[in-house]
């Protein structure tokens, strides 16, 4: 009788390891966006209404690339709904409501909070649809560019979510 060799043991190894990469399932996230928080004395501008806007894309290309998170998208329905509610920041739990009806397992949003042009704040908010929290974090930014916000979120996903979940 002829024992297995090498080849077909690394063979084995692999389709088990696919096996089991296939059974882990990428989580479904509903990302809702980012809300400014304008508390400095200067409107909020054209240009940081467009980086808000940016920033809202790194986050899902990042997690889309990752692997591991499937950013969902929302149906027209659920966008109508949504823009005819109160700000997320206010509406006590909404976001859990909205995830499930999206068929996500997670709820995403964020908040920039512009204190000057030179001190910015983007945050990260995340939690299961049961409620349970998931993920949340915080990064200050130096500067009111293009590049700082972007920086400061590529920084937080890479450094902070993405290394810990």
């Amino acid at each position: 009788m002829k024992r297995p060799g090498l080849a077909s043991l690394c063979i084995a190894l692999s389709l088990l390891a696919a096996a089991s990469q296939a059974e882990e399932k990428k989580l479904k996230v509903a990302f809702f966006g980012f809300e400014m928080i304008n508390t400095s004395p200067a409107p909020t501008s054209e240009e940081e209404k467009a980086r808000i806007l940016r920033i809202g894309e790194v986050l899902r290309e990042m997690l889309n690339a990752s692997g591991r998170y499937e950013v969902v998208t929302l149906s027209d329905a659920l966008q109508r709904k949504i823009a005819q509610s109160s700000k997320i920041t206010g509406c006590n739990g909404c976001e859990i409501d909205w995830a499930k009806e999206a068929g996500a397992d997670i709820a995403a949003f964020g908040t920039v909070q512009k204190v000057s042009n030179l001190i910015l704040n983007e945050n990260i908010y995340m939690s299961r649809v049961d409620g349970a929290p998931f993920f949340s974090h915080s990064v200050d930014i130096r500067g009111n560019t293009d590049e700082s916000w972007e920086r400061g979120m590529r920084y937080m996903i890479g450094n902070y979510f993405l290394t810990t979940k």
